[in-house]
């Protein structure tokens, strides 16, 4: 008896060794990719192949342990966190199954909310019934399991009684999905019955395009990406992106770090060919190589550069894209007709003949400007003095021609040039360039600098003077070394210079939960995106540079010492009021306008109270000047001719008013 029931013991044995063969070697694999579980409104796809690795490596770098300590950045990884201690608990079951395909997909499911789904690909040990028992199990003595059934789909609910919060979890095929929205589960399992992604010839394109030799890959479905941003700040601010949602289908990255400081995310973008958009002007008109950095000065806050193989390309592309819309073309072309005719000039040949390969915008804080418009259109020339030449005829015929005043004043031996041209820039390249209204301009090596405040060309002057550029900086240099150098985009950003700009841009809330966040910010230093026109695609790079918070400090008070440093040795005069001399009264700073066209300029105390006022003259001193001390009575009264100090000048004193110096001039 006791050796039938050994053998027979040996035979089952036997038998499920053989079942396991069968299993693993000889049936019929009937397995799905996840790609077909996600639902059709995910605006992130994460895939990768190895996520336990890929996690501890993220987990352990110095630019994890510093998000964790923002409350927000933390909350949002207790979930990988809880996961990350189930691997550790259960390792031996893991170390069982071994390393899967792991994809996580982004999902808005509600207004200001969205979710994550989870899909691991368990391959054939999905066949193995104990595996769905002991998963189901993982959760411990913590959790409630329930179980329910939707559409023939059993969903096995995970309680946690100390969060309460629930992870749903269901098996199809190969395949386990798992998340903390019912909802998206239920969406996977909708798709199983009908993908719409996984059958998408638009990522299936970017899929295939896409590495992953790196950490993971990411693939981003533009059209739901407004949604997504939506739930961090005020959709009013995101209308920038209704233009991208209608152009772009997907971006596929494949994501790495290099040197440890910097996340690099390479890959593609596929754009709609029956798209309108100012993009698909740029990837019908080549690449070109970026310049701009030479005189951009090294404080910018952004640096958007369009470049293309050559101008006449790009206008002969834009006058094709705004012949999609009858409208805007006979707008375009009236306006074209109206320039030409007024100032008797063919814009072919006296505008387009001596642009080259490059327009770029670039922001950055002037020392000069108390105002908002610190933003210069930087022209790369071909033939600079081809460009002088013209400009000079141009600036000659609306002397000529037109009532419009011209204007020019002389600024460290460049001369400053201003034309009432209404249009100007919308007609040279588009409604990207259409707030470029009524420019100044002047000329710096083969670069022509056009913007609406004479101030910014000013201190675009200054930093050109002192080598105080982009091309001179050395944390730009060692960044942009990660770029290709042409492109048909490229936007570069330095966070710590341009934090206060995104302040002003949002509303009262976000504004407060930025300020929260500023080390959270800033820390990703400088950030790069580059666009390269590549037959149908857009080839992809996003760069970051992480730096710790303190360092960005430190660096930002080094280049403040530096810059002043460098200032005071190309001005020639000093504002100093520590001692009581006719010097310091008279001795006066020079003036900014920010319109040349204006009759007299003021400027306030932090306090709001006048601090002195000038008349002017095509944006020169000429008439009556007075200052005031902060509790307002009379400082120094003079006048000025040509912006030349002229007569008798008196400087008064601050409490009784009696005059305690006077000076001819």
């Amino acid at each position: 008896m006791k050796r039938k029931v050994f053998w027979g013991f040996i035979t089952l044995v036997i038998g499920f060794a053989i079942y396991q063969v069968y299993i693993f070697t000889l049936s019929e694999n009937d397995n799905i990719k996840p790609i077909y579980l996600v639902p059709d409104d995910a605006v992130f796809i994460v895939d990768t192949e190895r996520p336990i690795d890929t996690w501890d490596e993220i987990s352990s770098s110095e630019i994890w342990a510093h998000l964790q300590t923002n409350q927000q950045i933390n909350k949002l990884s207790e979930g990988l966190n809880s996961l990350d201690d189930t691997f550790k608990a259960k390792k031996e079951i893991f170390d069982f199954i071994g390393e899967r395909n792991l994809v996580i997909s982004v999902h808005v499911y509600s207004p200001k909310k969205y979710g994550l789904l989870y899909i691991a690909d368990l391959q054939k040990f999905s066949k193995l019934i104990f595996l769905k028992r002991a998963i189901s199990n993982l959760a411990g003595e913590g959790y409630r399991v329930t179980k329910r059934v939707y559409k023939e789909h059993e969903i096995i609910e995970l309680y946690n009684k100390e969060t309460r919060e629930t992870l749903h979890l269901s098996f199809i095929k190969n395949q386990v999905i798992a998340s903390y929205t019912h909802t998206l589960v239920e969406k996977s399992i909708d798709q199983y019955l009908n993908p719409v992604i996984g059958r998408d010839v638009n990522f299936v394109e970017i899929k295939e395009k896409t590495d992953n030799d790196g950490f993971f890959n990411i693939y981003l479905q533009h059209k739901y990406l407004k949604d997504y941003l939506s739930c961090f700040t005020n959709s009013a601010s995101l209308e920038f992106l209704n233009s991208n949602k209608q152009a772009f289908f997907y971006t596929g990255l494949d994501i790495s770090i290099v040197e440890g400081v910097i996340v690099q995310a390479t890959g593609y973008t596929n754009v709609d060919s029956n798209s309108q958009t100012y993009l698909k002007v740029l990837q019908n008109s080549g690449v070109g190589k970026r310049s701009v950095a030479k005189i951009a000065p090294k404080n910018t806050s952004l640096y958007l550069s369009f470049a293309f193989d050559d101008f006449k390309t790009f206008n002969s592309n834009l006058e094709k894209l705004q012949q999609e819309n009858p409208a805007d073309f006979k707008m375009y072309s009236d306006q074209l007709t109206m320039i030409e005719d007024k100032l008797d000039i063919n814009v072919s040949e006296h505008i387009y003949s001596w642009i080259g390969n490059e327009i770029a915008l670039v922001h950055f804080n002037t020392e000069l400007s108390k105002n908002k418009k610190d933003i210069a259109a930087i022209i790369k020339a071909d033939d600079i003095d081809d460009a002088k030449e013209n400009l000079h005829l141009i600036l000659s015929k609306i002397k000529e021609n037109t009532p419009l005043k011209y204007k020019q004043i002389d600024y460290r031996g460049y001369p400053i040039n201003f034309f009432d041209l209404k249009g100007f820039f919308k007609m040279l390249a588009g409604n990207v360039f259409s707030k470029m209204d009524k420019p100044y301009f002047t000329i710096i090596d083969d670069f022509v600098v056009f913007s609406t405040s004479p101030n910014t060309i000013k201190e675009i002057i200054n930093n050109h003077l002192i080598g105080y550029t982009l091309e001179n900086s050395e944390s730009f240099d060692d960044f942009n070394y990660n770029f290709e150098k042409k492109s048909s985009v490229f936007a570069y950003v330095n966070t710590p210079n341009s934090y206060k700009d995104l302040l002003s841009l949002v509303d009262n809330k976000t504004r407060t939960q930025l300020q929260k966040d500023k080390p959270y910010i800033t820390c990703f230093s400088q950030v790069g995106l580059q666009l390269i026109a590549e037959n149908d695609l857009f080839k992809s790079n996003i760069s970051f540079v992480y730096e710790h918070p303190e360092e960005i400090e430190i660096h930002l008070k080094k280049e403040e010492e530096l810059k002043k440093k460098l200032l005071e040795e190309l001005t020639p005069y000093k504002d100093s009021i520590n001692t009581q001399s006719s010097e310091n009264f008279f001795n006066l700073a020079p003036i900014h306008p920010s319109d040349l066209s204006a009759k007299s300029y003021q400027e306030f105390y932090e306090n709001g109270k006048l601090k002195f006022e000038v008349d002017l003259n095509d944006g020169l001193k000429d008439g009556s000047y007075k200052s005031y001390y902060q509790n307002g009575n009379i400082k120094v009264k003079g006048h000025y001719k040509k912006d030349k100090q002229s007569g008798t000048w008196k400087a008064y004193n601050e409490q009784n008013g009696d005059v305690i110096f006077k000076k001819q001039f």
